[in-house]
C-alpha cells in the first residue's frame, strides 16, 4: 500500500502539470497568451518543484521540511486544483483536491514525507 501511495503521489504531481498546461491553453483566445501560459505555467511549477520538493525533498536543491513543506505542497497541488476549476469545472477540482488530501494524510501516517 505504501508503494501504491508513492506512485499516486507521482501521478498527482503529473496531474498538476497537466492541469496547469491545459488551463494555460484555454485561458485566452489569443494564441500568444495560450502558448506562453500553456508552456510557461507548467515550466514554472516544475522548476519550483525541482527547487523545493523533488524526491520528497531528497533531490531538491533547497529542500523544505515541516510546515514549510506542507504549505508548499498545499499551494502547489492547490494550483492544480484551481487550474482544473478554472478550465473545466468544480467537480474535477474537488476530486483532485480530495485525492491529494488522502495521499498527504497517508504519507504522514506512513512516514513517507
Amino acid at each position: 500500500m505504501k508503494g501504491a501511495n508513492a506512485i499516486l503521489m507521482f501521478f498527482l504531481e503529473m496531474g498538476v502539470l497537466i492541469s496547469v498546461c491545459y488551463w494555460g491553453f484555454t485561458v485566452s483566445p489569443n494564441w500568444i497568451i495560450k502558448i506562453v501560459a500553456g508552456i510557461g505555467a507548467p515550466a514554472l511549477l516544475a522548476t519550483l518543484w525541482g527547487l523545493f520538493a523533488a524526491g520528497g525533498g531528497k533531490n531538491a536543491t533547497y529542500p523544505l521540511t515541516g510546515i514549510t513543506r506542507a504549505l508548499f505542497e498545499v499551494a502547489w497541488f492547490g494550483s492544480g486544483a484551481l487550474a482544473l476549476y478554472a478550465s473545466i469545472s468544480l467537480t474535477p477540482a474537488l476530486i483532485f483536491a480530495a485525492v491529494f488530501a488522502v495521499n498527504a494524510v497517508l504519507r504522514i501516517v506512513w512516514k513517507q514525507v
